[in-house]
């Protein structure tokens, strides 16, 4: 990177000073984020900032912390994730101007992250049954309880059913005490966690109790047919053939399903074929069931997580290539 001159200038708009602080972080530690992400330099004094670097990589910085300032004057706090999933944004493609749409729920305002997360939520509002299969990390579950959420309050659906199988990953958990719900609640913790930052403990609570959000565990729907209502099956690929064909067969009148999993997590045994995978294949022929892939560059958690998923796909590619070479 050469840093002999100053490539570009730019100003925020009616600056305050607490807002900036927000903006650059303890210690600047959120600019020197965007400078080590970007390879560039960034000198700032007050509001008014100065990049060193190509041009287009400047443009891209001034874009990220143009949008996290605006963030910032809407009452968002910054942290590493944040300005992650903001870099992430807007180095997607300097081409790519369109604005990402916003879901809105009664306690959070869910930013889409990137185009693939926005072409999921419109298929998912524009078709009755979504795939969502990508790795660990990636917002199918998220999004998929946000757009259930907003669905409920818009009213266009009944309720919401929570889905997922009780498959243990990798542990024996043994015998769990309880009534039906307390069993299977561990598994659903992710699904509860997302509820409970859109709609706030208590109101999740009540609508627990009237059976407008109902938990159905994947074993116990058979027979059933649900009408009016959004439908989330989770962890996809630790459902059998058989049980993926069941639930999907399952969706009534009114109804929209999503369908998220990981085919490369299955906790199923090893000689038991991906309910998931077997969907896919099935039914990719069907014009309106829209699936929707995922990609380690679309992993908005940690920064960290986006290398650990990339290092564990690089690992599982050599030993099947070995094991192909070996057979």
């Amino acid at each position: 990177m050469s840093v002999s001159e100053p490539v570009r200038h730019f100003s925020l708009q009616s600056v305050n000073n607490e807002k900036l602080a927000r903006l650059c972080g303890q210690f600047n530690e959120n600019i020197k984020q965007i400078e080590k992400y970007f390879d560039t330099r960034i000198l700032h004094r007050g509001g008014d900032f100065t990049v060193f670097g190509g041009k287009a990589l400047t443009s891209r910085v001034e874009a990220v912390i143009q949008e996290l300032y605006a963030r910032v004057t809407e009452g968002e706090e910054l942290d590493t994730s944040n300005v992650h999933v903001a870099l992430q944004h807007l180095s997607q493609s300097s081409n790519n101007t369109d604005e990402l749409m916003i879901i809105r729920t009664p306690r959070a305002k869910v930013r889409l992250r990137n185009p693939r997360q926005q072409d999921y939520a419109r298929n998912i509002i524009t078709n009755d049954i979504n795939f969502a299969i990508g790795p660990a990390g990636t917002g199918k579950t998220y999004l998929a309880v946000a757009c259930a959420v907003e669905a409920l309050e818009k009213e266009e659906v009944a309720k919401i059913v929570l889905v997922r199988p009780a498959v243990e990953a990798g542990e024996r958990l043994g015998f769990l005490p309880g009534d039906l719900e307390q069993k299977v609640d561990p598994y659903l913790r992710p699904l509860y966690d997302a509820l409970y930052e859109m709609l706030g403990f208590e109101r999740v609570d009540r609508l627990l109790e009237r059976h407008i959000i109902e938990i159905a565990p994947l074993a116990y729907m058979r027979g059933r047919t649900l009408s009016e209502a959004m439908v989330i099956l989770d962890e996809a690929q630790n459902t059998t053939e058989e049980q993926m064909r069941m639930f999907l067969t399952r969706i009534g009148c009114g109804s929209r399903a999503i369908i998220t999993g990981d085919v490369t997590q299955t906790d199923l045994p090893r000689s038991q074929r991906s309910g998931l995978a077997h969907a896919i294949e099935v039914l990719k022929g069907i014009p309106e069931i829209k699936f929707n892939y995922f990609q380690t560059g679309d992993v908005v958690r940690h920064p960290l997580v986006q290398k650990i998923v990339e290092a564990y796909q690089t690992t599982d590619k050599k030993e099947s290539d070995k094991n192909a070479s070996n057979g």
